[in-house]
């Protein structure tokens, strides 16, 4: 059948979905970071904003490692009020980690302007539970969302607040490298993953206004905007969902701008296993459809978002997140199926092939423009080579992610909060 047909009409019929859709958002991203590095040098540094800061730290079974968390902000150089809220989720059973954030009660002591609670919610309720209750509590301008496994660098909050000083912005998005990366090739993996999803799609997307995530493990958001909503909603994928709530907000004139701040720096533990990588982003990606389809579908459209993020939510967040992974998995069934193996093979290597070389112009771009530790980060050219199939590979698993959720509602069952809890969600 197909040995009249030259490669290059088969890449044809495969390439127009790559030209059309993917290599637009490569570009935009990368004209963003470009217009952002050239920013940073000509923009003066606002030090003379410094709100009053409440850091809500959700923990549940971290252990000794909250310590990190506690100490890093307390060490803080910036010199207003930072008010750190201590949230021990279901503190009966996770005894340890209340003990353990109690050790850094005299630290705090000995910095005037840091302010340690620690606050037991003796029943589990969940992260959003948590969420809440820190909220309720908190008494700073900009309210800081941040896992219990989460270190930061000594600037983070002079870094994360400095948006703020601009009225329109209702939250910032902090930068998140993977702590733990020397422990697997998984966790290196994934290290290269954030510095491209994270820091790089993010710091081009902020150019535009289009920032499609706040991190749930690392986001500050203005304290009145916050109360305005009622805080955080149950459920699963809480970061998404208010991120989605703060854009209903923007309408058409963009009353308001969501940031990412790449000179905000936090350390996140990742998945050292595949099976716990995969079971980590099964939850992650089905929610996407749950949050998407389910809960938000209703309101994605201009009158609400804009013109502007209303087409980048449903281009970088609907077709890219759970529309182009089943077309990957055709597409590659179809190759598959139809090709003979010569050719087949042929049409894989040239696609692996303009991925590698994808990955390495964008990792380049990052080292080059964004990365403030450049001798820690360059040996990851090494694993660019790899990243394609890592890609591939999260991409099937995204499409299995989907249809998991579709069928079986599977963010019902989740590990981020006890099943009573999930279960008075309505969607």
């Amino acid at each position: 059948m197909f040995e009249s047909r030259g490669l290059a009409e088969i890449l044809l019929s495969v390439f127009p979905l790559v030209l059309l859709f993917e290599l637009p958002a490569y570009l935009l991203c990368w004209l963003g970071v470009i217009s952002y590095a050239l920013r940073r040098k000509a923009r003066p540094q606002l030090d003379a904003f410094r709100p009053r800061v409440s850091c809500v730290v959700t923990c549940y079974s971290e252990g000794r490692d909250v310590g990190k968390t506690v100490e890093t902000l307390i060490e803080q150089t910036y010199p207003g009020v930072i008010e750190i809220l201590i949230m021990v989720d279901g503190a009966v059973q996770n005894r340890a980690t209340y003990l353990a954030a109690r050790e850094w009660q005299e630290a705090a002591r000995r910095h005037p302007s840091r302010i340690l609670k620690i606050l037991p919610k003796r029943t589990r309720g969940g992260r959003v539970s948590s969420l809440n209750a820190g909220r309720h509590f908190a008494t700073g301008e900009v309210v800081l969302a941040l896992d219990g496994d989460t270190s930061f660098d000594n600037d983070m909050v002079w870094q994360i607040t400095r948006p703020f000083a601009d009225p329109q912005v209702a939250g910032v998005s902090g930068a998140l490298r993977v702590r733990n990366a020397a422990a697997s090739l998984v966790a290196r993996l994934q290290a290269l993953e954030y510095m491209l999803t994270i820091q790089l799609a993010r710091t081009g997307l902020t150019t535009f206004n289009t920032v499609n995530n706040i991190s749930g493990a690392f986001g500050a958001f203005r304290g009145s905007l916050l109360d305005s909503l009622g805080g955080w909603d149950a459920g699963t994928a809480e970061d998404l969902d208010l991120t989605l709530r703060i854009k209903k907000r923007f309408g058409p004139g963009e009353r308001y701008r969501i940031v990412h701040q790449p000179l905000a720096m936090g350390h996140t533990d990742a998945p050292t296993e595949w099976k716990v990588f995969f079971k980590q982003r099964l939850r992650w990606d089905g929610d996407l459809f749950y949050l998407y389809v389910r809960k938000h579908w209703h309101s994605l459209r201009p009158g609400l978002l804009g013109w502007r993020n209303f087409i980048m939510l449903m281009w970088t967040g609907v077709y890219f997140q759970l529309v182009m992974p089943f077309i990957i998995v055709g597409a590659t069934l179809w190759l598959v199926w139809s090709l003979p193996w010569p050719v087949l093979l042929a049409v894989l290597g040239l696609t692996y092939l303009f991925y590698t070389l994808l990955t390495g112009t964008l990792f380049l771009s990052y080292l080059l423009l964004l990365s403030e530790r450049r001798r820690q980060d360059w040996p990851y050219l090494a694993f660019v080579p790899l990243f394609p199939f890592f890609t591939f590979a999260s991409r099937v698993w995204n499409a299995f992610a989907t249809l998991a959720e579709l069928v079986t509602r599977q963010h019902l069952d989740s590990s981020m909060a006890p099943w009573w809890v999930l279960r008075k969600t309505r969607y």
